[in-house]
């Protein structure tokens, strides 16, 4: 039998679990924690003044109440003070920001990565720009970790990216070869671009309050974050999501992954540009370019547009079948290819999925935008001080 725990384990329980509501919700009042978190007000009290001593948030009265009697103090996040770094390793470029406590994107620098570029090469970049925002900093800020988003399977156990086909990396410690080029003494935390996007849709997105969510992301590979009962949904090595490898056509066309047939073949960007008579183009610009020349009425490029689409809804509609989310999202050059096709999705989705599986999924494009690695990237860094908000520092 477990023993209870301590009074202190039950405090910073406790601490954490007010904070993370603050982190998630923004300013909220005594009042407020008091009925969401179910402790007494001396309690809340006491916690806010342990998170306030540490400079983790502040409080303050609310501007305006229009009620009678003292207003309840209203606590915030200390965001430009508490902070986290972000990265996004993508297939064409690099993007670093710097994130507060509350998940606000306080600086940002965006890099044009070179296809092929490895992780010895990309950390300094990315250091580069740090080192940049750096010089904005308030002196007295802290840095409480560092996120990274990579395209590509990420070891949970100590981040080292498996393979990345679209990125051209297999074994690639990017976190160990970022955290040599900072020199910032705080623990970097890797985990796939999908997986950390579900994550940022999920905790202050379009998916907040849903507990079943895939979030499908696309660039040149295609993969996907999944959330299941409220936790994301990795897999036993961290590996899961994986589903642009799902094969679809038998001995079908070859992927970078070295087999044939898989679901990315047909809705990836080299998928779509083939299709579309433009096999010699790649990057975002020339698939939105086909989505333009299809609307435009161009034949061969509604054709591609089309066909890609129905590859899509048949594939989701697998995706549905296994997982019943209650939510899927687009994001990445999966979302242009949803609104460019939606209908021939939706058509293809109904007709393959299970009845009882699609009467509460709702497609939708991601809230948080193209952020939202970045977001998820930082809300990976936030995880410890969010389990240990005392530790800080």
């Amino acid at each position: 039998m477990r023993p209870a725990p301590s009074q202190d384990e039950v405090r910073r329980q406790n601490l954490g679990a007010l904070l993370r509501h603050v982190h998630v919700h923004g300013a909220t009042t005594r009042a407020e924690l008091t009925t969401t978190l179910r402790l007494n007000r001396s309690t809340i009290g006491a916690l806010t003044a342990d998170l306030t001593a540490v400079g983790l948030v502040s409080e303050g009265t609310p501007k305006e109440t229009g009620r009678a009697g003292r207003p309840s103090l209203v606590v915030r996040p200390e965001s430009n003070r508490v902070y986290a770094y972000a990265y996004s390793v993508e297939v064409d470029r690099l993007r670093a920001a710097r994130v507060g406590l509350g998940g606000a994107v306080l600086d940002r620098r965006d890099l044009d990565r070179p296809r092929g570029l490895l992780a010895a090469e990309a950390a300094p970049l990315l250091a580069g720009a740090v080192k940049e925002m750096q010089q904005t900093v308030p002196a007295d800020a802290i840095c409480v970790g560092a996120g990274v988003a990579v395209c590509g399977m990420v070891r949970r156990d100590d981040g080292l990216v498996r393979l990345g086909p679209t990125t051209g990396w297999v074994d690639e410690p990017i976190g160990a070869a970022l955290g040599a080029e900072l020199g910032i003494g705080v623990p970097i935390t890797v985990g796939n671009v999908a997986d950390v996007a579900a994550f940022a849709e999920h905790t202050r997105g379009v998916a907040a309050g849903c507990d079943n969510v895939i979030y499908l992301y696309g660039d040149v590979g295609v993969g996907a974050g999944i959330i299941a009962g409220g936790r994301r949904l990795t897999g036993h090595g961290g590996y899961g999501g994986e589903v642009g490898h799902m094969k679809v056509v038998r001995d079908g066309l070859p992927c970078e992954c070295g087999a044939r047939g898989c679901w990315e073949t047909e809705i990836g960007e080299h998928g779509l540009l083939r299709a579309a008579g433009r096999s010699d183009a790649r990057g975002r610009e020339a698939l939105l370019a086909v989505f333009d020349a299809a609307d435009r009425g161009d034949a061969r490029a509604q054709t591609a547009v089309r066909q890609a689409g129905d590859w899509l809804g048949f594939g989701i509609a697998n995706l549905v079948n296994v997982f019943n989310p209650e939510m899927l999202i687009f994001g990445g050059t999966m979302r242009d290819l949803y609104l460019a096709s939606a209908a021939q999705i939706r058509s293809r989705l109904n007709s393959n999925a299970l009845g009882a599986c699609l009467e509460h999924v709702r497609l939708r494009t991601p809230q948080l935008g193209e952020d939202a690695p970045l977001i998820g990237a930082a809300e990976l860094a936030f995880e410890r001080l969010l389990a240990d908000p005392l530790d800080v520092g």
